[in-house]
């Protein structure tokens, strides 16, 4: 009944098996990858037909993670999993980015690829068994895929490079020292196709170094794809490139001195109307035949791209005027909200964004729900990117996968720079909205950013500046390697390469490639012309800041406080009433967790010391030989009790009351009395003792015993 298939390799650590033949047999192409005990299944079908019209190559991806992977049940109301999360969109483009350039030009097919996690063992991550799956789903599937990719996730410990580190040893590395990169990988077995990466600094050639250690360690895996394929693939599916050169040579001909003027204008709001223009203009002199060809968009890119290319590797001038190296001018400017905490306006050419910081409490972390364990974050970043940026009237609706890839690409570059909680116990939330956009707005919001969280006193590490880096590469093998690249340059090149980092080093490294993968070589030229990139940014964004920022008046303060764990539930009280009465007393935030560790915000700094004090007059112990303000509370045959240490009791007895001979305590005290009283030490049964006689009532001042009786004289 099933014609089962299976490679099974020894990688790293682990025992990697790709399966095939027994489930989901109608899709083209289904594998089950498993390394360790995480498995994930990629299915992979795509149309017979290309649809009427298409100009686009309609590839889908998703990536979904089962809770019964790990054993566990959504959370939420209706115990379903319901809308993507956020690792879940970030692993879609992580299998999307490799996969897309290496199908046959011009297959424009609708092709979809869906990758499910089965199981979880909570040590390795899905994502890299997830595109190891779709690889292998798509190669024996018959699609016209010129893979297969492998993909590795490098850590870098001690000087050393680590294959495929734990989820544990990934999780929240700002807390972990030790631990100070983590890369994803993915290419060919000649090539790099894909780079994603959260670093702390490190430099280029320890980058590079990580890069080049994933693509040696994967090619066991593309080779076990090849030998899985050679055994379980199915036919090559029957596709031939249209042949669409004349109506490429029809639209040159009309139009080529348009558009060629149209890119020489510096300007992109003029040139983008002055290259609709050459485009009507060439639509004009059309056939009615050739406008309905389907390939029209694709003849009308190559001419924009053979113009915008050819001239770059010629003679190394951009549409906009620059050399290859040079970055666009910049604006920073922070400060200019008025009621925010922290705000930043971050202009470089024509890409702007506003970026926005908040502080907030602990009620303010966001919860995380995930597979592998819940656990909660302190510093967010949110990117929006709304049509009127680029100049359009689009939809606006909730973030797309853009939207979120964007964000977090920023949220790695400024995490590895953050003060940790000990120090500032603040959560972090930064948004960027991008107000003009012509290329790299996700290295404006990483610029915007870091000046906006220190516009807001956040003691950031050092500054942190992006750049993107794009690629132009000829047939003949002639190159390009752009610094600081336009929209334009994005659409039309080869390569988006970002960089991100301070002074010191690298903090986020994301790469995308149209071609069939780029060589070491490239990489380490791209890496060092980013490098003198990103250091001229960071000097125009000092200009901005200089010395230390002040904290908002309108940003809570907070204060941290340790209390032994065992004092926690007397802090806390039955059903939380203590607790409640010291928030509703002082008028502050209060925040304890399992640790004992306690935050108390509010703008208001006599509200903070006042739910210290209560908090520590709660958890303190008194001091044997200190002097107490204290309170009568009741009076006996044999002496008083008086309140004098929060809510601690304890007895003066009738001879430490006065230094003569008392009847009754009542000869001289009164409940409700205030009375000032040293602490002497306890009992042998723990009882407080207490006294009066050697401390000046007035004054609070000690008294020796000699002086109490010569006074009394």
């Amino acid at each position: 009944m099933f014609n089962v298939t299976t490679k099974t390799i020894e990688w790293g650590d682990e025992t990697l098996t790709l399966e095939t033949g027994k489930i989901a047999r109608q899709a083209d192409g289904c594998v089950i990858a498993t390394l360790g005990e995480t498995s994930v299944m990629a299915a992979v079908t795509f149309a017979k037909k290309q649809k009427p019209g298409q100009d686009f190559f309609p590839l889908t991806v998703h990536y979904q993670e089962k809770y019964y992977a790990a054993g566990k049940v959504p959370g939420g109301f209706f115990k379903r999993e319901a809308r993507p999360t956020e690792k879940e969109t970030l692993t879609a483009r992580l299998i999307d980015r490799p996969i897309r350039p290496l199908f046959v030009p011009g297959f424009k097919n609708e092709v979809l690829v869906m990758c499910t996690v089965l199981s979880h063992d909570l040590e390795n991550d899905p994502d890299i068994v997830a595109m190891i799956a779709a690889s292998a789903a798509l190669t024996i599937s018959g699609a016209p895929f010129m893979g297969p990719i492998a993909c590795a996730r490098v850590g870098f410990v001690d000087g050393e490079y680590t294959l495929n580190p734990s989820v544990d040893d990934m999780q929240d590395l700002r807390l972990n020292p030790e631990q100070r990169l983590d890369l994803v990988v993915a290419g060919t077995k000649d090539a790099v196709m894909m780079v994603e990466s959260e670093a702390y600094e490190l430099s280029e050639a320890e980058m590079l170094g990580a890069v080049n250690f994933a693509h040696q360690q994967f090619q066991p895996v593309i080779d076990m794809i090849i030998d899985l394929a050679e055994s379980a693939a199915k036919e090559p599916f029957d596709y031939q490139p249209v042949d669409y050169s004349d109506l490429s040579a029809a639209v040159k001909a009309a139009g080529e001195t348009e558009m060629r003027a149209a890119f020489a204008i510096t300007d992109k709001q003029e040139r983008t109307t002055a290259v609709s223009a050459a485009r009507a203009t060439i639509q004009a002199a059309l056939t009615e035949e050739q406008l309905a060809d389907a390939n029209l968009g694709s003849a009308m890119k190559g001419l924009e791209a053979g113009i915008l290319r050819g001239d770059v590797v010629k003679t190394g001038k951009r549409i906009d005027g620059r050399d290859t190296t040079t970055i666009r001018p910049i604006v920073s400017e922070t400060g200019i909200l008025p009621r925010t905490h922290g705000s930043a306006l971050f202009t470089r050419g024509e890409t702007q964004g506003l970026v926005v910081t908040t502080l907030g409490t602990g009620d303010d972390e966001q919860f995380i729900d995930a597979l592998h364990g819940n656990f909660k974050s302190n510093f967010l970043l949110h990117y929006n990117f709304p049509p009127y940026s680029v100049g359009e009237a689009g939809r606006v609706g909730p973030p797309g996968r853009r939207e979120i890839g964007h964000g977090k690409l920023a949220w790695r570059a400024l995490q590895a720079v953050l003060p940790a909680a000990t120090d500032f116990p603040y959560t972090v939330r930064v948004v960027s909205e991008i107000t003009e956009s012509n290329g790299s707005s996700s290295m404006a919001s990483v610029c915007g950013g870091s000046l906006s969280m220190m516009d807001a006193g956040v003691p950031l590490k050092s500054a942190v500046a992006g750049v993107a880096m794009g690629l132009i590469m000829e047939e003949d093998g002639s190159y390009a390697i752009l610094s600081d690249i336009l929209g334009d340059e994005d659409h039309l090149g080869d390569m988006d390469f970002k960089v991100a980092g301070t002074e010191n080093g690298i903090t986020s490294l994301q790469m995308d490639i149209k071609i069939a993968g780029i060589t070491p070589d490239i990489m380490e030229k791209a890496l060092a012309q980013a490098k003198d990139g990103r250091l001229h940014i960071l000097g125009e964004m000092g200009k901005a800041i200089s010395g230390a920022q002040e904290f908002s008046v309108h940003a809570p303060r907070i204060e941290t406080m340790q209390i032994p764990t065992d004092k926690i539930r007397e802090v806390i009280g039955s059903g939380g009433k203590v607790i409640r009465e010291i928030v509703e007393v002082s008028g502050a935030k209060v925040d304890i967790n399992d640790e004992g560790i306690i935050k108390i915000a509010s703008p208001n700094g006599e509200s903070i010391k006042k739910a210290y004090d209560m908090i520590w007059s709660i958890v303190a112990e008194p001091e044997e030989g200190k002097v107490y303000d204290g309170k009568v509370v009741k009076i006996v045959d044999f002496g008083a009790f008086v309140n004098f240490f929060g809510k601690r009791d304890g007895l003066v007895h009738v001879s430490q009351i006065e230094n003569r001979r008392l009847n009754h305590p009542s000869d001289v005290l009164k409940e409700g009395q205030d009375v000032k009283v040293k602490l002497l030490g306890f009992d042998d049964r723990g009882k407080v003792r207490l006294s009066m006689k050697v401390v000046d009532q007035a004054t609070g001042e000690e008294v020796s015993p000699e002086a109490a009786e010569k006074s009394d004289d």
